[in-house]
This record gives structure tokens, sequence and C-alpha cells, in this order.
């Protein structure tokens, strides 16, 4: 191997991998390993079993697949050479993926293994024979039963997040599959909660394990987190109505949202879609054929919200999500991470939002104590937001039209109306009909607060009285503003205490912020001297709406 390739494959070939599969991690432009990778290939190489908590996004499908390639032989066998068992048909063709894809000089024979899918081909591949089973238990179990699937030359099994097969009633076809497997076979268990379920099965199971613990990654002063993370408190009844206001002015690309149980999701869907969106459920009730259904949708684009449970929600890979949303807490805080670690990959901004019930906020404090940070309680935004947002929405579309090069032909519109109005009234008459095509001013009541919530640095709800002046300011989250950025310009420019900054609501391209009436001209005319995250925006009161 030439020098160039020895110091760029450093990180990995660190861990005594075979050059095969570090030329493969080359070409798909991995350099260094996840530190969960880190951490358990060497083991695992070493033929020790393993326990590894860890969320998904933190590479532990390489942690895993890399060794099994390691270790596979030439030598013909009656049955695969490794089994890695997961809870959803979607995570078995992801990790099978990632096999052939780490293993491709190699010529690995992988095959995954899953209800509704034509048993067919499955026979006919397993007949051919193959060194990697990736599959789902109760597809697995059944192939074992037909005598199609012989498990006696296994010499590793991996069970993948073990604790969403658990959720799924997979115990007993796990108890059985292994019971199939040699007594002196590797068991690796990977899984993003530990309960003490997951505990009985490693005592059982496994032999003398490794145990790692993957910490939260700690993200550097003043550098901005992937994940932007915040909650709402809102009262049971107006949840809903709530999701879709916060949705209105997020605005994202496609989006998850996480509820309880299949009636929930049910209800939050019809919801959803009878304000406009094109949201699709997802759970344990609905066919496998529905699902992917369901999942090419959402990839095509033609849905742009998701309305799941865990358990139906497991294994699934979005390339654009952009936001998880929580209808509720989640009742175990390793829940939440879990969740969160679906989107702000791959140096990619997410976002994560949690609807919170006042009773809930015990809950809230137990995953900030997991997670080691707090996160920001939001004001819900009212319908004077909502009514900003769809102005914002119509100004970006006029701007996006305005750059567009088929606009002569209708200057003799413009020509004969200007006849008897002057140009500026012929304007707001064309943007005021935009407007109401796409849906016009908001119309609905505003959502009663609930009881006070705690405060803290990003959390800033004073009541809304004739004390208080409302600001825009001409920059948004498309430039990267944080409610801190905005505080602690206001404090640095103008002199107001930061304490006495009231309510911030940050759009994508403008922000919202509730001064002193005393302190409103001064802060004006410090903020728009001021530069704020690069740019010196615009900045006046609020205009009221008409």
């Amino acid at each position: 191997m030439d020098e160039d390739l020895v110091e760029s494959e450093a990180g990995f070939a660190g861990l005594g991998l075979r050059p095969e599969l570090l030329r493969a991690l080359l070409s798909l432009g991995y350099e260094e390993p996840t530190p969960i990778q880190r951490e358990a290939i060497p083991p695992v190489l070493a033929g020790h079993d393993l326990v590894g908590q860890a969320a998904t996004g933190t590479g532990k499908t390489a942690a895993f697949a890399l060794p099994i390639l390691q270790a596979l032989t030439a030598e013909r066998t009656a049955g695969p050479q490794a089994l890695a068992l997961v809870p959803t048909r979607e995570l078995a063709e992801q990790v099978s993926q990632a096999v052939h894809r780490y293993g491709r000089e190699l010529n690995v024979r992988v095959l995954p293994v899953y209800g509704g899918q034509p048993i067919g081909r499955q026979l006919q591949a397993l007949s051919r024979g193959v060194q990697v089973v990736v599959g789902t238990p109760g597809r697995v179990l059944d192939h074992i039963s037909r005598g199609t699937l012989d498990l006696s030359d296994v010499r590793t099994v991996v069970l993948d997040e073990a604790d969403e097969m658990l959720d799924m009633g997979f115990a007993e076809d796990i108890e059985a599959i292994l019971a199939e497997t040699p007594a002196e076979r590797q068991t690796v268990l990977f899984s993003a909660t530990m309960p003490p379920r997951i505990d009985a099965i490693a005592r059982r199971h496994l032999r003398e394990p490794v145990r790692i613990q993957m910490a939260r990654e700690d993200v550097a002063p003043g550098e901005m987190p992937l994940v932007r993370q915040s909650a709402y408190v809102v009262g049971r009844p107006y949840k809903a109505a709530a999701l879709g206001r916060i949705l209105d002015v997020e605005a994202p690309t496609a989006a998850i949202v996480f509820c309880r149980t299949r009636e929930e999701v049910d209800s939050v869907t019809e919801a959803l879609n009878g304000r406009g969106y094109r949201a699709e459920a997802l759970h344990g009730g609905m066919s496998q054929d529905q699902r992917d259904r369901v999942m090419g949708r959402l990839r095509g684009g033609s849905t742009e919200l998701l309305v799941a449970t865990d358990v139906a929600a497991r294994g699934l890979d979005v390339e654009q999500l952009t936001h998880v949303i929580n209808f509720n807490v989640p009742s175990a805080p390793e829940a939440y991470v879990h969740r969160i670690g679906r989107v702000g990959r791959a140096g990619r901004e997410g976002v994560a939002i949690t609807l919170a019930e006042p009773r809930e906020q015990r809950m809230l404090k137990a995953i900030e104590r997991l997670i080691g940070r707090r996160i920001p309680i939001e004001r819900l935004p009212t319908v004077t937001d909502l009514r900003a947002r769809r102005l914002e929405l119509t100004r970006a579309t006029l701007q996006n039209a305005l750059e567009d090069d088929d606009l002569e032909r209708f200057r003799v519109v413009i020509d004969s109306l200007t006849d008897d109005h002057d140009i500026e009234t012929v304007a707001l008459a064309a943007v005021k009909l935009l407007h109401e095509a796409a849906g016009g001013d908001v119309d609905e009541a505003e959502i009663p607060s609930p009881a006070p919530a705690r405060r803290d640095k990003e959390t800033r709800q004073r009541p809304t009285d004739s004390g208080v002046t409302r600001l825009f300011v001409g920059i948004g989250r498309r430039a990267g503003l944080r409610p801190q950025d905005l505080v602690g310009a206001i404090a640095g420019e103008s002199g107001l205490p930061a304490r006495d900054v009231g309510a911030i609501q940050i759009t994508d391209r403008f922000s919202l912020v509730e001064v002193p009436d005393s302190a409103a001209d001064r802060v004006i005319k410090a903020l728009s001297r001021a530069t704020i995250r690069g740019r010196r925006p615009t900045v006046r009161r609020e205009r009221p709406n008409r």
C-alpha cells in the first residue's frame, strides 16, 4: 500500500482492519472512526462479546459490520457465518447495504430477510449460499422452521436496536433463534436505551461482555449545536392546534412527529391534513406494503410530515429530514436522545421540538440532566406571529417572481391600470390578491397560556402590556441568529440590561423582540448601527396588522 494511502487511513488502520476494508472506507470518504467505532471495533475483533449503548447516527452499524467482515472466511459453510437481527425491514435493508459497501472487495454475500417481500427470492439466495444474513426476528424464525436457514456455522450474532425488538414483542423469537446458534458464538448487542430487560438478555446470552456507553458529544464553547432543541408548554386540548402553528413558523422540509399511540397518530395526522399539510401516518397497525408506500412518498417529496409511533419509525433513515417533533415528552430520557439523533447529521443543522403539558415539565428536567444542557421553553406563536409569517411567505414568493425573465408580457396590464391609479396602489392590490390566493390572514382563536413555565437564558416571556414595544429586526434563522445573539446585541449596543429584554420570536428571515417602551427608541438607534451575525439589519417598530 502506498504512503499516501497509509496516511489517509491512519484512523481506521490503527484499529487493525484488513486492507480491503480500509480501501473500501477510503473510497466511501470515511476518514476517522466515530467514538462508538473506536471503542467497539477492537474488542469485537478480539473475539469478546459486547454490550453497547448508542443512539441512531453514531456509526454503530460499522462498529459491528467491519469486525464481521474481518472475520469472514472463504470456506464454504452450510449456512451464514454471521447473523444480525434488527427490528424493522428498513433497518434490515440499511444494514445489509452497509455490509455490502464495506465488503465489496471481499465479494461478500449478504442477504436481508424480512416479511413483506416474496419469500421465494430469499429461498433462492439462501440455497446458493450467503455469508451474512441480516433479518427481522419473525422472518428469520420462519426460515429456521422451514429448514431453509441453518445457523450451525454462525460465529457472530448481532442484536441491533435490542430495546426496540423487545418493545415489538420479539423476545421469544430472539430466544428461539439464539437457541439455534452454537453455544461458543460471539454475541454483540447494541441498544439506544438500557432497561433492565436488556441486562437480563445480556446475562443469559453473553459471556463476560465488554460494556460501552457513549456519552453525549460536547459542543465547543461558541459553536452552534447541530440540533436546535426547544420546547413549548401547552395544555392537552390545544396541542394539535399548537403543533400546526409551530409547523407554520418552522416550515420544515421533512419532519417526523412522534406520538405515543396509534389512535394519537391517526388523530394528529387528520388534524395536520385539515390544516393543509401533506401528512402520513405510520404505526404498527399498518401492513408492510402500506409502510413502504408511505416511506416512498416521504422520500419522493410528495409527503412532508410523517406522524409515527416510536416502534413504527425505528430504523427509518430519511436523508432530507430536518425536524423531529415530540407531540408528548418521551417518558424515557434515553428515547429523547435516540429520536433527536435522526437530525443534525453530516454537518447539517437539525431541529428538535417538544410539546409539553404543564405536568410534563418535570420530565423535561430529567431529559436535561441526561443531555447536560437546558432545553429552552419558547413562546407559542400567536395569531400575529402567523400573520407575519404568511406575509413573509408572500414577500418571498414575490421576490422569486421578480427574478423571473418572463415579466414583460404583463406590462400592458400595468400600463392600463396606472391610467387611473398610482403604481403603488396597483402593486398593493396585486400583493393582496397573491396573499389571499395563498390562504390569506390567519383567522383562528388564540391558544390560552398554561400556568407560567420556568424561565432560563433563552426564555423571555414577559407579559405583553402597554409598557412593552415590539421591534422588527431584519435578520433571522437563515443567518444563524439565536436568541442569545439578539439579547447580547441589545444589551451590548444600547446598554439595556439583558433581563429587561422580553419575548423573542425568530423566523427564517426576521425576528420580533419585546423591549420596554421607554427604551424602544434607544434600542432601535443602537441596533441600526450594530452588526449582528455579520449583517447590519433593518430595525423598526413592528407595524400593526390592518
